[in-house]
């Protein structure tokens, strides 16, 4: 396995760990198609999320989020976890889509 594989692999194991001490079930996915069926993570999380996990020094956050989009099932939103070397993670996603998560919790809309 090569040094970015690998690097990937610890970042998808560290936002499992992550997403499992956040209380949500969480495992890494079947890392081989690169679809709707074999996710980065499958998880437990509420409203459907595709996550693209992405542990880089050098994001380009479009193309990510253009990988997360063409890999999620249609009715998923597409999200871009993401961290470089000693940073904290990070999520991306469209604002739409964000706005659509906070009509949904609830949030108090004036």
């Amino acid at each position: 396995m090569t040094n970015s594989k690998q690097k990937g692999k610890r970042g998808e194991l560290e936002v499992v760990h992550l997403l499992k001490e956040a209380g949500f079930a969480a495992r890494r996915g079947q890392q081989f198609k690169g679809t709707s069926d074999s996710p980065d993570i499958i998880h437990s999380l509420p409203v459907g999320q595709n996550l693209e996990v992405k542990r880089v020094e050098k994001l380009n956050v479009q193309k990510a989020l253009d990988q997360s989009m063409s890999d999620k099932a249609p009715e998923d939103i597409a999200v871009v976890v993401h961290r470089s070397s000693r940073t904290e993670w990070k999520v991306t996603l469209y604002l739409d889509d964000y706005l659509d998560i906070m009509k949904m919790i609830d949030v108090n809309i004036i």
